[in-house]
């Protein structure tokens, strides 16, 4: 089974939500997930974002969910590692 274990996002998002809150809604999406949130550039309205997530089995359509119900947009995936592991027996 593949599992995705590390995803790098460029994530345009308004001011509020804060990176605090941001960061935090993403991580509670997985028992195991970290999040790495890095604010690349602030302009009048909007800050760019490098997001960060590693887990042991991330669910993308669940972080893309978060990301649009709180006003961010996922501008593109710029990393991701992927794991082929054995079916469990």
């Amino acid at each position: 089974m593949v599992s995705i274990k590390r995803v790098v996002l460029d994530v345009l998002k308004p001011h509020q939500p804060n990176a605090f809150e941001l960061s935090t809604a993403l991580a509670s999406l997985g028992d195991d997930y970290l999040v790495r949130l890095t604010v690349v550039e602030v302009d009048k309205s909007t800050e760019t974002l490098e997001i960060e997530v590693t887990g042991k089995a991330i669910d993308f359509a669940a972080i893309e969910s978060t990301l649009n119900s709180m006003g961010a947009s996922l501008h593109s995936v710029d990393e991701v590692e992927a794991q082929n592991e054995p079916a469990p027996e």
